[in-house]
C-alpha cells in the first residue's frame, strides 16, 4: 500500500506542473500581447542600485548602467551603499569623472535589508519609473529603453526581464532551470502578469509603488511580491521576451544562495496566496497554480520519497525498489536532475524559513 501511495503522489508531483508548462507554452504563450509598446516613450527614470561590499565589481556596474542608449538628461541613478569595504569611495570618484549623469550616494549607518535601501531610495527618487537593479547583473545597451517601452501602455504598471546566468551552476543544473522557467515567465506575462519577478533588472511605474507602500521589507523577494501587488490592483506586471540580462553565479556557496532564493519565494507566495481571492481573473490561475509549485509541490516529492523507501526497507516492495532505481537513473538527464535539485532548495528554503526569514543575508562571492 504503501508503494502505491507514493506512486499516487509522484504522479501528482511531476503530473501538475507538466500540464501547467505545457498548457501555458501552447495556450498562454500564443496569445497576442495586447500592450502598446512604445520604443520611443521617455519618462524620466531612476535606477536603484542597492550595493554591499561590491568594490570588486562596482565600477564595472556603473559603467554598464552609464553605456545604456537612454537619454542621460532623463535618467538618475541612486546608490544605496551599507559597504565596509570602500565600495562608496569608488562611487564618488566614478561620479566625478561622470558628471553627465546625476548620480545620487546614499550611505546607510548599517545593513538593514534591500527593500529597506529600495523604499530610502524610493523617498527621494524624481523618476516616473522606479528601476531596480543588482550590483553583480549586467545590462545589453538598450535593455533600459526596451524595458521602459512596456510602460508606454497605461495597462503595464510593471515589467522586468529574462536572466542568462554567466555559469552554468554546478553539474549544468542553473543553466538547465532557466530554459524552461524563462518560458513560464513570458507566458503568464501574455496571460495577464507573472508573479515571479527579477530583481537584476525590475521596472515599476513610480506611483503605483507609493500606492502599495513601497517594496515589502518583511518578505525576501521584494520584487516579485511588489510586482504581484501591482498585478492584483489590475495592472499587468510582465516579462518579455528578448529583454535579457546576464546574472552572475556564484562561484561558492552556490547552494546556500539557491536555498535563501527558494526561501524568499516561498515567503512571497504565502503572503500573496492570502490574497488570491481579489486577484484579477487573467491572473489568478497563474498565482494559484505558483503557489502550489512553490509551496507544495516539493512536500509531494518529498513525501513520495519517503514512502517509496519506507515501503522498500518494511515491505520489500519490488514496485518501490523498481521506482528509486529508475529515480536514480533519471538523475542523468539534465532536465530532471535540474528539476529535483530545484524541488529540493524548495524544500531546504522552507523548512529555513521556519527559524531564520533570511531578510539580510550573508554575501556569495560571484566574480
Amino acid at each position: 500500500m504503501l508503494d502505491l501511495l507514493a506512486l499516487a503522489l509522484a504522479a501528482v508531483h511531476f503530473g501538475v506542473p507538466l500540464a501547467y508548462y505545457l498548457y501555458a507554452t501552447r495556450v498562454w504563450l500564443r496569445r497576442p500581447w495586447e500592450v502598446r509598446v512604445d520604443e520611443g516613450y521617455r519618462p524620466r527614470v531612476t535606477v536603484v542600485l542597492p550595493t554591499y561590499n561590491e568594490a570588486k565589481i562596482i565600477r564595472e556596474r556603473l559603467d554598464n548602467i552609464y553605456s545604456q542608449d537612454y537619454p542621460r538628461e532623463l535618467l538618475e541613478l541612486i546608490v544605496v551603499d551599507s559597504s565596509t569595504d570602500g565600495t562608496a569611495e569608488i562611487v564618488k570618484e566614478w561620479a566625478s569623472e561622470h558628471r553627465d549623469l546625476k548620480l545620487v550616494l546614499v550611505r546607510e549607518p548599517r545593513r538593514r535589508g534591500k527593500a529597506v535601501a529600495l523604499n530610502e531610495a524610493l523617498g527621494i527618487a524624481t523618476g516616473d519609473v522606479v528601476v531596480v537593479a543588482d550590483a553583480d547583473a549586467l545590462w545589453p545597451p538598450d535593455a533600459l529603453r526596451r524595458a521602459v517601452a512596456w510602460l508606454a501602455d497605461p495597462r503595464v504598471g510593471a515589467v522586468s526581464c529574462l536572466k542568462r546566468p554567466a555559469a552554468p551552476g554546478p553539474a549544468g543544473v542553473e543553466e538547465g532551470y532557466r530554459r524552461y522557467y524563462n518560458a513560464l515567465r513570458v507566458a503568464e506575462s501574455r496571460a495577464f502578469s507573472t508573479p515571479v519577478f527579477h530583481g537584476e533588472l525590475a521596472a515599476f511605474r513610480r506611483e503605483l509603488l507609493e500606492r502599495i507602500g513601497g517594496f515589502p521589507a518583511d518578505v525576501g523577494a521584494d520584487d516579485s511580491h511588489a510586482a504581484t501587488r501591482v498585478a492584483l490592483m489590475g495592472y499587468r506586471a510582465v516579462i518579455p521576451e528578448g529583454l535579457w540580462v546576464v546574472e552572475a553565479v556564484p562561484r561558492r556557496g552556490y547552494s546556500r544562495w539557491r536555498v535563501r532564493r527558494a526561501q524568499h519565494l516561498a515567503q512571497h507566495f504565502a503572503k500573496a496566496l492570502k490574497a488570491v481571492r481579489r486577484a484579477p481573473r487573467g491572473y489568478r490561475a497563474v498565482l494559484l497554480a505558483e503557489s502550489f509549485l512553490h509551496l507544495a509541490n516539493p512536500l509531494l516529492l518529498a513525501a513520495s520519497a519517503a514512502l517509496l523507501i519506507a515501503s522498500a526497507l518494511l515491505e520489500r516492495s519490488p514496485v518501490a525498489l523498481s521506482a528509486l532505481a529508475l529515480g536514480a537513473a533519471l538523475l542523468g538527464l539534465g532536465g530532471y536532475r535540474a528539476w529535483v535539485v530545484q524541488q529540493a532548495y524548495l524544500l531546504a528554503g522552507m523548512l529555513r524559513n521556519l527559524w531564520s526569514r533570511e531578510i539580510v543575508w550573508s554575501k556569495q562571492a560571484k566574480w
